[in-house]
């Protein structure tokens, strides 16, 4: 089944709960669920990029800091679905760019990707981290009527950016997060009714220092949304390490990952 993967950057479960009224309006309709996720370590987005995507926790990747600028080691979703002979395209941050297609990010090269040799065949990758998230959804919906995608992630970064700026229990914060929610309300129906399965979460979360890395409940715990027919809308407690294997489940790819069976249909 096609699959769209939201990673909101830096999301924190509580705030996604309390102001991402669409979304809980999806889940109390019985079209949707929402899972609490704890984040490996660090809980920072590099190395989390890399653990949701491959399934492979940061001290076992290597990729245990945002600095670390190579290509991943691991097979990622991008990697099965290409090995499968679906298509893949992003719109993200460039380091998912680095981490599976290209390294070091050459913006005039690689901001605009069309390559079907490349694991991201087509992607639109910004390097601003307030780049709006509007105009990044935008971006995600011309990949998905241009190239009807098999796998598409979206990477938005405003959330996180405020976090920065204001901390965790600002207005600004969860109004980063309800302005999400409200984008996301112009899509999500569109997106399911034209067959695709949908999972949304966050790398990790926020503190009120307006940073993130250890070990706090509010840094570690993030959400996940699920959408369509494909998942089971049951209890279950899927862990991060579960996203990758899950999302190879719901494409219906040969994987080698670990997944959470009891999100699945």
């Amino acid at each position: 089944m096609k699959t769209i993967l939201v990673l909101l950057d830096g999301l924190n479960y509580q705030v996604a709960h309390d102001a991402m009224g669409y979304l809980q309006a999806e889940c109390a309709a019985g079209r949707g669920r929402l899972y609490q996720l704890e984040s490996e370590l660090p809980s920072l987005s590099r190395p989390l990029y890399e653990c949701i995507l491959t399934g492979v926790p940061p001290v076992e990747s290597g990729v245990v800091h945002n600095q670390v600028s190579r290509l991943s080691h691991q097979q990622s979703v991008f990697h099965y679905a290409r090995a499968a002979g679906l298509t893949t395209a992003a719109a993200a941050y460039h380091w998912f760019s680095e981490l599976y297609n290209r390294t070091p990010f050459d913006a005039a090269r690689d901001r605009h990707t069309d390559d079907a040799e490349l694991p991201i065949q087509h992607g639109h990758f910004y390097y601003d981290d307030r780049y709006p998230d509007s105009h990044l959804f935008d971006d995600a919906e011309s990949l998905r009527r241009r190239h009807q995608p098999d796998f598409l992630l979206i990477h938005p970064m405003n959330i996180d950016d405020t976090g920065h700026r204001f901390g965790l229990s600002s207005p600004q914060y969860r109004n980063a997060a309800r302005n999400a929610d409200g984008v996301l309300s112009r899509y999500l129906a569109d997106w399911l009714n034209a067959g695709y399965q949908v999972m949304v979460t966050a790398d990790h979360g926020m503190n009120d220092d307006r940073s993130h890395g250890g070990v706090l409940p509010e840094e570690r715990q993030v959400p996940l949304f699920v959408f369509g027919d494909a998942f089971s809308q049951s209890d279950a407690n899927p862990q991060q390490t579960d996203l990758c294997g899950t999302l190879c489940e719901v494409l219906q790819i040969p994987h080698d990952k670990p997944r959470c069976r009891a999100l699945l249909a």
